[in-house]
């Protein structure tokens, strides 16, 4: 590979890590072809980009990228795959999958939000996060529930909303 050809791919990884917001970082070192293609093939039915590169084109990537990726440097050692996904669970929930079958790959490192996730012991937690949109909704839920219980209550006791303002408005 020539300067040029890093350099490209070191520009599309950058927008990669920009336009996903979510990245992991799998060892899939010893992996035969067969296994790797089958891994890439998972990927694809699952909306994951796979992209095997060198560590040192990775870091140059989370570089240019800004942000603070300083604790995932340690782990790009030895064969990387980078796994690229708008679901911050769908890889980890591909990893748990493919690890059925066999002991790779294994998990390096996690970049969700903003958040690092270092080690393959953290591929439980990864399973089990919820999306912004997730915990949006279920703050909105228990923010309507409140209002939900008081209109419940006036309406099982027999007082409408209207009686109970022109019931205060006239202690008032």
């Amino acid at each position: 590979m020539n300067k040029e050809e890093k350099f490209d791919l070191v520009v599309a990884l950058t927008e990669q890590i920009k336009e996903y917001g979510n990245f992991y970082i799998t060892d899939t070192s010893d992996l035969t072809v067969a296994k790797i293609n089958n891994i890439r093939r998972k990927c694809f039915e699952n909306d994951i980009t796979m992209q095997v590169t060198k560590n040192s084109l990775i870091k140059k990537a989370m570089e240019a990228a800004g942000g603070d990726f300083s604790p995932i440097y340690d782990v790009l050692k030895g064969s990387s795959s980078i796994l690229f996904s708008k679901s911050a669970t769908a890889p980890a929930k591909l990893i748990k999958q493919l690890r059925k079958t066999g002991e790779k790959p294994i998990l390096k490192a996690a970049y969700i939000d903003s958040a690092v996730f270092i080690g393959d012991n953290q591929l439980d937690t990864l399973t089990k996060l919820k999306s912004k949109e997730q915990l949006i909704g279920e703050i909105v839920g228990l923010l309507q529930s409140p209002a939900k219980n008081v209109l419940s209550a006036l309406q099982s006791g027999g007082t409408t909303i209207a009686g109970l303002v022109k019931t205060l408005q006239e202690r008032g």
